[in-house]
């Protein structure tokens, strides 16, 4: 059983989430990490977050950064989101991931920042 899920919508957020599993990996959480993208791979998606047991949702995604969104709206349990930086240097997947509309919570790091991600589901864990 993984404390936390570590979701990469596509491959090419490896870099980020290297990050991610390297400040869990020095603190001693377990995770699981998938890559699962929102558009491309709906019901994947669902299957997984069906039968995760993890306590902290960590999504990384970039462009329309949709995919902290879709797994928030699937579960009450915390779920970070990580914009990834692209053509518009990360902004698209920022706002994307910052404007949730109500009841439907995520947290937001800084862009391409991975770390935060994991120390602030070091924090969340804490809390449980």
């Amino acid at each position: 059983m993984a404390d936390v899920a570590v979701i990469s919508g596509s491959t090419s957020d490896s870099a980020i989430a290297d990050k991610v599993k390297k400040v869990l990996d020095e603190n001693k959480v377990t995770y699981d990490e998938q890559v699962i993208s929102a558009h491309r791979n709906p019901d994947k998606l669902d299957a997984y977050i069906k039968v995760s047991t993890c306590k902290v949702y960590i999504a990384i995604a970039g462009l329309s950064a949709a995919l902290p969104g879709v797994i928030a709206s699937k579960t009450d349990k915390p779920v970070i989101g990580v914009p990834v930086s692209g053509t518009l240097n990360g902004m698209d997947a920022l706002l994307s991931i910052a404007q949730m509309p109500k009841g439907v919570p995520v947290a937001c790091v800084g862009v391409d920042n991975g770390e935060n991600a994991a120390w602030l589901a070091i924090r969340i864990l804490k809390l449980r």
